[in-house]
């Protein structure tokens, strides 16, 4: 028996998207077909979808849409539509259009960014709601309005000059890096919504700028696209856990490839309007003022919402703990007073790493909590662990003529079981810890 499905595929026919459901369902985007409106709509009833892949041959498609998204409210449904005359669609109907049926784990790497888009922009209600009810309403700062800026990194190819040209057109400021030395100088010095990284005969030098970027908490967000010169020259199975946000091959129309670039730049752009929205209470007295963290007392209010929420939603949520270890290294540090000076630099980079839907807060000096909505236990595991691991990546001061200390974590994590409060799943995260020290 597998697990339930995530994915709604809404065709009348196998012809266009079939082929792509068990490529999608082998890397545990499991899918469910339905043949017509009435088909669909019953399935978003009898399951929690995560998403809407569309066949545009399907009548009405558009008010069937329409009528897709009213059917789950307050949940936000992302749609992708495979239609060959990908213009003819109306802006903000739908999330993307793709012109053919998507290799599976470049689907699958669209669908993963556009989910947690629609669940980012779910939490925002929520946490705007948390703060008014405690009498400091969270004002989200309007999104930059100037041209979106996207480094495109790589050798120059008629193919790639195409893109830009196309990423141009659409009124972006595209800044071409011929080298990842350059690359890196460039994402130092200037803020970027997206990268495009050019895959030619040599794929390395694009790993080599999204690995770096993946290790870098302040460039770990920004949406990574590779774009490749061919189809058949890399197993893009190989890429869905390297941290691209999309994946096109080089025979995918230029103008596909930028309208899907820079619809990942535009949700940055969203994305950092709410983190800047979130810092901007740091001065409320709501906010642990050494590094701007829920308290434990604004945790515990907005997880018992977000709670609600992922129950009204039918979503999974989980929790997760971090605690310093007790290494040796950090027993030194904490009786030199080096590890109080490091704490609040180390809770600055847990907001950084944080996906734009989590909430991350500061429990006690060295302890810290993380609400995961839409996660599942094991996969809050992965976010929680992946945050300790960039963490411990970075060496802190301990004094003169005194090594650095590195810093790691001991991690708890639990899911919220049905009827569970807020403060037991928090509990059954610590204990988690405890058991796992």
């Amino acid at each position: 028996m597998g697990s339930d499905p995530r994915i709604l595929v809404v065709a009348p026919d196998d012809g266009l998207v079939g082929p792509l459901c068990p490529g999608l369902d082998a890397l545990g985007w499991r899918t469910l077909t339905a043949r017509s409106l009435d088909g669909a709509l019953q399935a978003l009833i009898d399951w929690p979808l995560e998403a809407v892949i569309l066949d545009s041959r399907l009548p009405d498609s558009a008010e069937g849409i329409r009528a897709l998204r009213a059917a789950v409210i307050p949940r936000r449904l992302p749609v992708l539509v495979i239609d060959p005359d990908t213009a003819t669609w109306e802006p903000g109907l739908v999330d993307i259009v793709m012109s053919r049926a998507p290799h599976p784990a470049q689907a699958a790497l669209r669908l993963e960014n556009m989910v947690r888009s629609a669940i980012a922009e779910e939490e925002v209600s929520l946490r705007e709601a948390t703060f008014a009810a405690r009498g400091q309403p969270l004002v989200l700062p309007g999104v930059d309005s100037a041209p979106l800026r996207v480094l495109a990194a790589g050798k120059a190819d008629r193919h790639f000059i195409a893109l830009s040209n196309a990423l141009t057109a659409r009124g972006c400021e595209v800044v071409a890096a011929p080298t990842p030395y350059t690359a890196f100088d460039y994402l130092h010095e200037r803020a970027f919504d997206a990268v495009v990284l050019w895959g030619a005969e040599d794929h390395t030098p694009a790993l080599s700028i999204a690995s770096g970027m993946k290790r870098n908490t302040r460039l770990y967000h920004i949406p990574a696209v590779l774009y490749l010169r061919g189809s058949g020259e890399i197993n893009l199975s190989e890429l869905y856990s390297r941290g691209f946000a999309d994946v096109a091959a080089a025979d995918t129309p230029e103008d596909e490839t930028a309208g899907r670039v820079t619809a990942l730049a535009r949700a940055h752009r969203r994305h950092v309007a709410i983190r800047k929205a979130l810092e901007s209470a740091r001065g409320s007295g709501l906010t642990d003022p050494m590094t701007g963290l829920f308290t434990p007392e604004l945790f515990a209010s907005h997880l018992a919402r977000v709670a609600e929420g992922a129950r009204l939603r039918r979503r999974p949520l989980s929790v997760a703990v971090l605690r310093v270890s007790e290494t040796n290294a950090v027993v030194e540090a904490r009786s030199g007073g080096w590890l109080d000076r490091a704490l609040p630099q180390i809770g600055a980079m847990v907001s950084r790493l944080i996906r734009t839907e989590d909430t991350a807060a500061r429990l006690s000096p060295d302890v810290f909590a993380l609400a995961l909505p839409a996660t599942e236990g094991p996969a809050g595991r992965v976010a929680a662990d992946r945050i300790a691991a960039v963490i411990g990546c970075t060496a802190f001061d301990a004094g003169p003529d005194r090594s650095p200390f590195v810093v790691e974590f001991e991690v708890g994590v639990a899911q919220v079981t049905a009827g569970e409060s807020p403060a037991a799943v928090l509990e059954r995260a610590s204990r988690d810890v405890r058991s796992n020290a």
